[in-house]
């Protein structure tokens, strides 16, 4: 009997992976494209040139087909909920009567505005800017600033109150700003949508008011610091004491705003943005209060359409599905009830999704890959031949007080104080709202909650907490084509194993690293390490910002420099922890591809994707990821292993001369 490398058994007994043969598609590649020139396309292109887009989708990969799926157990997960008929107060009833509420479009439109009568009440009653500010503070009410109680920067064993540049109409800043002609015709299309939805609220001259709710988030938008600036988390991190925020931001109540939030006793904050902060305190001082009352208004039904009559629900898909996004069709109202279901009641829902769909063994499997995956950065660490002794004992510090979260919280949340009644989907998702807020504040003295997780279980995501220094991995996400325990080892951890190590890379990207083991905010670098990590910094930021995502729409390498670097460290990270993985064995040939070729086409896969333009457009302008293909072809050229896996010469187009390949962890 031939001997197989650790993890790889018998192909006698090994059982069938989802995907494949093995864990990959081969079916989905263009073998007529080089893998030199284009990974992406070499690896996915026949899928990529033939797929169609379904049309409630504006884009579709590897996470929206996991998205689909989590969507339709959770689906079943309700439907049984709904059928218990729980006595009040019980899970059964709260998931059935959250879902089966939203679904019932029949009494949504009968039922007309009066679910949002007396929040519009309270809007047109605001006589002064002080009645604003306090509409303002208000949960569920769109404002000027936002509110965040997450844990302090530089103490996260405490709670703080964080003041930041609050969300505008259209996704970002760019979109008021920039002179694009898409852009200049998508602001037309805005002004519309926001005298039609006016009209329909029979709001009074709907068109002038429209106009000037425009004017006024624009000028907001010209406060607004840009993403490249709010990634960075020192220059975000201002503590003032409520003398120095009335000082530096006048022009605006924030007695009445605070009151309204339930923070009127607080006394010390974070200012993320400081110099947008007190733009906007002075742009609201010049607002006349009948313009901040239309922006409110329309805000408010706005942000609260799909609880109303059909009319608001469809004049919202039109603008921000159809002309935003591209979208040519309304997602399914069930699909919509899940994602509501799953905002108001997460944990309570993930409980029933790990009991039926996350098997203890997955868990298990997970923790050994992050163990590998650990063990291999350490290595990597000790070989860093640009970073002294001192930092590097450093960092080994910080990759050994890491702590892993997989599949689902150890604690649950209890939603015993949230009340859900029938037949009230507004008031179901406001008191939703409203009693996750109660409970951020009334934990803000209390130490931090160590053991909380920012995703549910079935959501198809990852994310590394710097002030926890943790990585979190929902159940969702570790199926195929992400993890497989029936598929080849080089295709997990080519897949899930880079993931991993993405979010580890998290903890020293550029951002990240500026964080201690114990999560405190710290600079632990020499002057010297921390000039040689930011000169390969900036060559990434040159390299990603040369790619063109649509014609004349250029990658922001800076706004997705986090991004990128937990890339290319996840990558190397994984690849090293591969051939660990090996010891003294050779990885086997499968259908005639070597171990290292199965690893880098794995990682290709789970980045398959195609995105409507609109959408294109989106994810450049206001997220700090670069697009799919990017996230491919960015990253390949700067390791060794997969030149060599894939014979790709100096004359292929995404050749790297090898003094110019980065390599920081």
């Amino acid at each position: 009997m031939s001997e197989q490398p650790p993890g790889f058994p018998e192909s006698g007994s090994r059982q069938r992976a989802v995907i494949g043969a093995f864990g990959l598609d081969l079916s989905a590649g263009n073998p007529q494209v080089r893998p030199g020139d284009d990974f992406f396309a070499h690896a996915s292109g026949t899928w990529y040139n033939s797929f169609e887009i379904p049309a409630d989708r504006t884009s579709f990969g590897a996470f929206t087909q996991l998205d689909e799926l989590s969507r339709e157990r959770v689906r079943e997960i309700i439907a049984a909920a709904a059928a218990a008929h729980g006595p009040p107060d019980s899970p059964e009833q709260k998931i059935g009567d959250y879902y089966t509420s939203f679904l019932d479009e029949a009494q949504i439109d009968a039922r007309g505005l009066a679910p949002i009568a007396a929040t519009l009440a309270r809007i047109a009653a605001a006589r002064s800017h002080a009645q604003i500010a306090a509409l303002f503070g208000l949960r569920g009410h769109a404002s000027l600033f936002d509110l965040d109680l997450p844990p302090d920067l530089r103490n996260p064993d405490r709670y703080a109150v964080l003041i930041s540049q609050g969300s505008l109409g259209l996704p970002d800043r760019d979109y008021y700003l920039k002179g694009d002609p898409q852009l200049r015709e998508l602001r037309s299309r805005y002004t519309a949508y926001v005298i039609q939805m006016l009209t329909l609220t029979g709001f009074g001259d709907a068109d002038a008011h429209a106009h000037a709710i425009v004017r006024f988030e624009t000028r907001a938008a010209r406060q607004h610091w840009p993403i490249g600036s709010r990634r960075d988390v020192e220059a975000t991190y201002n503590p003032r004491d409520r003398r120095q925020l009335r000082a530096e931001a006048p022009g605006f109540d924030w007695s009445a705003f605070l009151q309204s939030a339930q923070l009127g006793a607080r006394q010390d904050f974070i200012i993320s943005e400081p110099s947008a902060i007190s733009g906007l305190c002075r742009l609201f001082a010049r607002t006349p209060v009948s313009t901040l009352r239309a922006y409110l208004t329309f805000r408010s039904v706005s942000d609260h359409a799909a609880y109303l009559p059909r009319r608001f629900d469809e004049a919202r898909f039109e603008f921000y599905g159809r002309a935003l996004r591209g979208q040519p069709r309304q997602r399914e109202r069930w699909k919509r009830g899940v994602d509501e279901v799953n905002a108001g009641l997460g944990e309570q829902v993930g409980q029933l999704y790990v009991a039926r769909h996350f098997p203890p063994a997955s868990r298990a499997r997970m923790q050994g890959l992050v163990a590998n995956l650990r063990a291999a950065l350490g290595e990597r660490i000790d070989g860093l031949e640009w970073m002294t002794r001192e930092t590097r004992d450093r960092a080994r510090r910080k990759l050994a007080s890491f702590t892993p979260k997989i599949g689902y919280p150890d604690v649950w949340k209890d939603y015993a104080g949230l009340r859900v009644r029938a037949g009230d989907p507004l008031g179901n998702a406001q008191r939703a709202v409203a009693w996750k807020w109660e409970r951020r504040v009334a934990r803000l003295d209390q130490p931090v909650d160590r053991d909380e997780w920012h995703m549910t279980p079935q959501q198809v995501n990852a994310y590394y907490n710097p002030l926890n220094n943790e990585i979190v991995f929902p159940a969702a996400i570790l199926q195929a084509p992400f993890f497989d325990p029936n598929a080849d080892e080089a295709v997990n951890y080519g897949a899930i194993g880079a993931v991993i190590g993405h979010e580890i890379g998290h903890g020293f990207d550029d951002q990240g690293r500026k964080f201690g083991p114990d999560g405190r905010l710290c600079d632990w670098w020499t002057e010297r390490d921390a000039e040689a990590f930011n000169r390969r910094a900036t060559q990434l930021v040159s390299q990603y910002s040369r790619y063109e995502a649509l014609p004349g729409l250029r990658v922001n390498g800076t706004n997705t420099l986090g991004e990128n670097i937990g890339d290319l460290g996840g990558l190397s990270m994984a690849y090293h922890a591969y051939r660990l993985s090996l010891a003294e064995h050779a990885a086997p040939v499968i259908d005639g591809l070597t171990g290292d070729q199965r690893f880098f086409l794995a990682w290709a896969q789970i980045w398959r994707a195609k995105y409507r333009d609109e959408q294109m457009r989106e994810l450049v302008l206001s997220d700090v990821h670069s697009p799919p293909m990017f996230r491919v072809n960015g990253p390949l050229p700067h390791m060794g292993a997969w030149y060599a896996a894939f014979e790709v010469q100096s004359q292929d187009r995404l050749f790297i001369r090898p003094e110019n390949r980065i390599s920081i962890w």
